[in-house]
């Protein structure tokens, strides 16, 4: 009888040369991985548990800031289904996890808000992951770094991914590794350990260990003796590892069309996203500048709270958000933010922070283009926003002859409000309350990124033949947001329609 045999089929996972691979041989406590799309982030983070996977004791968590993330088609649970069951992983979808045969074991979690950091309190994991970091706070990073400890032979480290985000806290982190003026990755220091230690929001950084130890002894002194460990337990190794969409042969065989997706961007998003740019590309048709703009999350002093009002930019069933903006004088102080409604919960969601906010009706005002309209029959005495309407006479405009306010030289009142609160951000009386700009927008952005992303769109158009200042059309803002309304920087331009409207006095009549 001739004899027959089996021939076992082996697959082989494992990094591409150049960007993967490079990351991968990284013997940094935290690689900060990308700079650019396309370059099998995700992949890499879930290929760097295997390294492990033999350890009965090992155990990692990857974070996404929010759930539904961690679930997107091309995310971690999906990119984890393509990896882990050759490896012999057992899935629990229920629970976002992989158990393995040796006992290892993989968690994906999510950190929406700040608080829930604190759910890691006690916990004890040797490899942490965060895919997307920008979309995390420094504060979540840095208390989840505490929760970086060890007790199965292998050394604590964390990896991250990133695409850039000029305005993030890890484009600070990251600083030595970008070239300030050209905003690009510097090749040779492509990879490159650096040491650092962290003295509240202070960086102490240094080539070697040594270096950084002598610099922050004034504050390590009196932990070191305290706690009979070695200094060098107290610094960290830290590097930035970035690629180029090229790296990724596989994606560019798979998916081609990948490539003309990014080519097809705004100048800004290529920049970033194809070319791994981390500076701002300003434009001088900007209605918001943007050093001016964050000064919305990080300017130091107050500005005026005389006055509470609701702005709303309403969308019903749509693809639009229904956005509803709080303000104490010239501070958003809370937010509403939905992604599909009715007639009725667009009522109930204004009235409830019309009553929780003290806010009267006559201080609430509403888009009235299209869907907008039939809230004025909900809500008496509300003010209907239109977008067309003529623009307003003010304090500080034009004059006839007589000197009576005469309406501005803009297209309409929507450009007149757009300019006008351009302005004002610019001189820096408009604020954004931490609370509010660390919330989530959506399942990828937090309201602070998404009012950085909608900017943008916020463009000067050329003045037309009466020499009316205007904005570019809502078709061309959804060009730049990626077929999407900027339902945020809506909601926040009518804040201006208080400044303009006629302040009656019913004692003069």
């Amino acid at each position: 009888m001739a004899a027959t045999s089996k021939l076992r089929q082996v697959k082989v996972i494992r990094p591409q040369e150049g960007f993967q691979m490079k990351a991968a041989s990284t013997a940094a406590d935290i690689a900060i991985l990308g700079g650019a799309a396309g370059l099998g982030k995700t992949f890499l983070l879930l290929l760097e548990f295997l390294r492990n996977i033999q350890n009965p004791d090992f155990g990692a968590v990857g974070f996404r800031r929010t759930s539904p993330q961690i679930r997107n088609e091309g995310g971690l649970w999906d990119t984890s289904m393509k990896i882990f069951p050759h490896a012999g992983g057992v899935p629990r979808e229920t629970t976002l996890e992989w158990d393995f045969p040796k006992g290892s074991k993989l968690k994906f979690s999510h950190l929406e808000h700040e608080k829930n950091m604190y759910d890691w309190q006690g916990s004890q994991i040797p490899y942490i992951f965060f895919d997307e970091l920008t979309h995390f706070s420094r504060k979540m990073f840095f208390y989840l770094l505490t929760r970086n400890r060890s007790a199965c032979g292998v050394r604590p480290y964390i990896r991250a991914t990133c695409n850039p985000d000029p305005d993030s806290w890890v484009a600070e982190l990251i600083a030595w590794w970008i070239d300030p003026n050209t905003g690009f990755p510097i090749p040779e220091r492509d990879g490159v350990l650096r040491y650092f230690a962290v003295d509240g929001d202070k960086y102490i950084w240094g080539d070697s260990e040594e270096e950084v130890i002598e610099k922050a002894w004034y504050f390590l002194e009196a932990v070191v003796q305290k706690s009979g460990l070695d200094a060098r337990i107290f610094i960290k190794s830290l590097t930035f590892i970035s690629g180029s969409i090229y790296d990724n042969r596989e994606l560019l065989s798979v998916d081609p069309h990948y490539l003309a997706n990014l080519l097809a961007q705004d100048a800004a998003t290529k920049a970033a996203l194809f070319d791994g740019n981390w500076k701002v590309i300003p434009s001088d048709n900007d209605i918001y500048p943007y050093p001016a703009f964050i000064g919305l999350f990080e300017n130091m002093y107050s500005v005026s709270g005389e006055g509470r009002y609701i702005t709303a930019d309403i969308a019903l069933k749509g693809s639009d958000k229904f956005v509803v903006g709080v303000w104490y004088g010239f501070e958003l102080v809370d937010i509403l933010i939905m992604a599909r409604s009715d007639g009725r919960q667009v009522y109930e969601g204004i009235r409830n922070l019309a009553i929780y906010h003290k806010v009267q009706n006559s201080d609430i005002i509403f888009d009235n283009d299209g869907v907008g309209g039939f809230i004025d029959g909900f809500i008496v005495g509300a003010i209907p926003f239109v977008n067309n309407g003529s623009p307003l006479p003010t304090e500080d405009g034009p004059t006839d002859a007589k000197g009576n306010p005469m309406k501005e030289n803009y297209e309409h009142l929507k450009a007149q409000c757009y300019y006008r609160s351009g302005a004002r951000v610019a001189r820096g009386e408009y604020r954004v309350a931490a609370d509010v700009g660390n919330r989530m927008y959506d399942d990828k952005m937090t309201v602070r990124q998404r009012f950085i992303h909608e900017r943008r769109a916020i463009k000067r158009d050329k003045a037309d033949m009466d020499g009316k200042l205007r904005i570019i059309k809502k078709d061309q803002m959804k060009v730049v947001l990626d077929g999407q309304s900027p339902d945020l920087m809506d909601m926040f331009m009518m804040r201006e329609y208080f400044e303009l409207a006629p302040k009656f006095s019913w004692g003069a009549m």
